[in-house]
């Protein structure tokens, strides 16, 4: 997060010290800073603001995970090293944002921070909110691209190594449904998956829900998932989970109305930065937080720590399995992190919140999907108090796959079973299987490891 530059008045030492002191001080003053130090110290105001922290940032300390016990859960693989594309072979690629060369990056600031960030180099604190619209309402992907902006305070922000931090689309597959999956192109050319899923309710009343992704890839290896046999690389930053968002609306022009947390990747294992993203997406993107659901399958002492912050976000828990034999078989994490642990959690959860849980079950056929497993699932849930919402998700198909999606009838027999047990269910429909819409097979076509840079001499 910015922080904020304070310009004193009389700092002693003219121009150079009145600079020098500003980066150390906390507090602002802006209006009597001479232009000379406004402009040769830019650099160093714009490193002190980026190196802030406002006062309504989230606590990192409250929520970063415990790394050791994380770890002893999902043991991942280390992942191979990133690679950045070299500056001079940036011509090869795909046209991309200049973020790759950036220090700093402007997506993901408030309103209020980007003011701070104008008054910081020189100018009224309202080019701030002029930024602010351009970037989160025009979509802009260029400092440049502001022509509202004076030409003087947009190479200013580029001198100091600010960028704005979009990213590219790398390929686009679109559905009969509607549906269309984004795949973006990080700046160290990971490829991340976005879905956009348009439902009209009523004539003039549309919604569009972005499924987006927390991570490049996930640690977990759930057996039926096809993120999971992609690999795991690294946890996307709040910009580049923002960035999903901007790009679904882009496309389909119009606003997203809804975010779940339920493409690539664990959300809880990013859960600074999907905070980060959840504050940026409300308070900039205007999306209210009862439109957005985090989706997990379940990781130890993370959901006492979400429930600390009293989100009005719906927490969905994938369960897929009502016992713990079956779960572990399923969820490899499971083993660690067994069944009755991650209820109670979602049971202090709930009477720490008073939000009610929803909870998700991919059918597997001839797997999970019989009438005595709906019997015990309905069991388990009333055990536990929790038993207000089911998600019913069939298994879309993935290649290279031994699960298969149940018949029609197994899974209105599975609702039925549960209906008669006082749960409700609902079946998800299936959106986009033309499109590869599971997550990670669309991803999984084009990179299973890192683009490759050419050879070759730049174009």
């Amino acid at each position: 997060m910015a922080g904020f530059v304070v310009w004193r008045k009389g700092g002693g030492g003219g121009a150079a010290a009145a600079a020098a002191s500003c980066v150390r001080s906390g507090v602002s003053a802006y209006s009597q800073v001479p232009s000379v130090a406004r402009h040769l110290h830019v650099t160093m105001v714009a490193s002190a603001a980026a190196a802030g922290r406002s006062a309504s940032s989230i606590s990192q300390q409250d929520m970063v995970i415990d790394r050791q016990k994380t770890a002893a859960v999902l043991n991942p693989k280390e992942a191979p090293p990133e690679k950045v594309v070299p500056p001079d072979k940036i011509g090869n690629q795909k046209k991309r944002s200049s973020s790759s060369s950036s220090k700093f990056l402007l997506l993901g600031k408030s309103e209020e921070e980007l003011q701070d960030l104008a008054a910081a180099h020189g100018e009224r604190k309202y080019r701030g909110r002029q930024l602010h619209q351009l970037i989160y309402k025009n979509k802009a992907k260029e400092i440049q691209d502001c022509a509202q902006l004076p030409k003087l305070f947009r190479d200013s922000l580029e001198t100091a190594g600010w960028s704005i931090g979009r990213a590219p689309i790398h390929h686009v597959a679109t559905s009969s449904d509607g549906t269309a999956k984004i795949l973006l192109q990080l700046v160290d050319d990971r490829l991340v998956e976005t879905v956009g899923i348009p439902v009209e309710e009523t004539p003039g009343a549309n919604r569009l829900t972005a499924c987006v992704s927390s991570q490049v890839g996930c640690p977990l290896k759930c057996t039926f998932c096809a993120t999971g046999k992609g690999g795991f690389f690294r946890s996307l930053k709040p910009h580049e989970i923002v960035e999903q968002v901007l790009a679904i609306e882009e496309m389909f022009n119009h606003r997203v109305t809804n975010v779940v947390f339920m493409g690539m990747g664990e959300p809880m294992l990013n859960l600074t930065n999907v905070l980060a993203a959840l504050r940026v997406l409300n308070q900039d993107l205007h999306i209210g937080q009862r439109m957005m659901t985090i989706s997990t399958v379940g990781v130890p002492n993370t959901i006492a720590r979400l429930a600390t912050h009293k989100l009005q976000s719906t927490l969905a828990i994938s369960l897929h399995a009502p016992n713990q034999l079956l779960r572990s078989q399923i969820v490899p994490s499971a083993k660690a992190y067994p069944l009755e642990a991650l209820m109670e959690d979602c049971s202090h959860y709930f009477k720490t919140t008073g939000r009610r849980l929803s909870f998700e079950y991919t059918l597997l056929e001839g797997i999970n999907d019989q009438k005595h497993h709906a019997e015990e699932l309905a069991n388990l849930l009333h055990h536990w108090e929790l038993g207000r919402h089911v998600n019913i998700i069939p298994y879309n198909p993935v290649a290279d796959s031994e699960f298969r999606r149940p018949r029609k009838q197994a899974i209105l027999e599975f609702v039925e079973t549960l209906a008669a047990r006082r749960v409700t269910a609902s079946v998800r429909q299936t959106r986009g299987l033309d499109a590869n819409a599971a997550c990670g097979q669309l991803r999984n076509e084009f990179q299973k490891v890192p683009i490759r840079i050419p050879s070759g001499p730049s174009a």
